[in-house]
């Protein structure tokens, strides 16, 4: 139903189900891995109302598993890219792997996947940093911080019979304020990172 990718190693795809509803893959010498893909196999869909919540365990000094909720796979977003770089220190959150008797050595980390309601899953807040950067949500974000600042100046054009004279401030023209809104999302349709040279 489920399959993880790290980097560099080869696709597991027979997860240990260790429950009727959760799964876990291991990942062996963990403290190498940066990124890990958890998708679904497109062989079994979830239930109507169902999707997978994504963990990651990882022992602690003493040796027990903390685990952290990473995100979320479903029908309508069968795959996610977690960073789980900067996870393998932290406190532990809320998770239903608890009770289960999962066999673990020292170094392997596991990623759980637990079967449940989207419901439920919606009251779920992921660990902060394990969601991956997505340009696409960057250039949404810079496009509509645009549009607002362009309307917002917008709404402030008057011709210049209408100007009032005030020593004191300085004055922009519309129309250059429309040359930078037109120039920056050229740049940003052509290179969304363009601001970072």
């Amino acid at each position: 139903m489920f399959g993880c990718l790290v980097a560099g190693r080869l696709v597991q795809t027979a997860a240990q189900q260790v429950a009727e509803d959760k799964f876990v893959f291991d990942l062996p010498d963990y403290e190498s891995i940066n990124h890990v893909v958890v998708f679904m196999l497109g062989t079994i869909p979830f239930p109507e109302g169902m999707g997978g919540s994504v963990y990651f365990s990882y022992p602690d000094s003493s040796g027990m598993p903390v685990w952290q909720l990473l995100g979320f796979v479903t029908n309508g977003k069968p795959s996610a890219i977690f960073k789980i770089s900067g996870l393998k220190s932290g406190e532990g959150s809320q998770h239903p792997f608890g009770a289960m008797n999962i066999v673990r050595t020292p170094s392997v980390a596991q990623i759980g996947i637990s079967v449940e309601l989207l419901d439920s899953m919606a009251q779920q807040t992921p660990v902060g940093n394990a969601a991956v950067s997505s340009v696409d949500s960057f250039t949404q974000f810079t496009q509509k911080m645009l549009d607002n600042f362009y309307n917002f100046a917008s709404s402030f054009a008057v011709s210049q019979a209408q100007m009032t004279p005030s020593p004191s401030e300085m004055f922009i023209p519309a129309n250059v304020v429309l040359k930078w809104y037109e120039n920056f999302q050229r740049r940003l349709a052509q290179n969304p990172l363009f601001w970072k040279t």
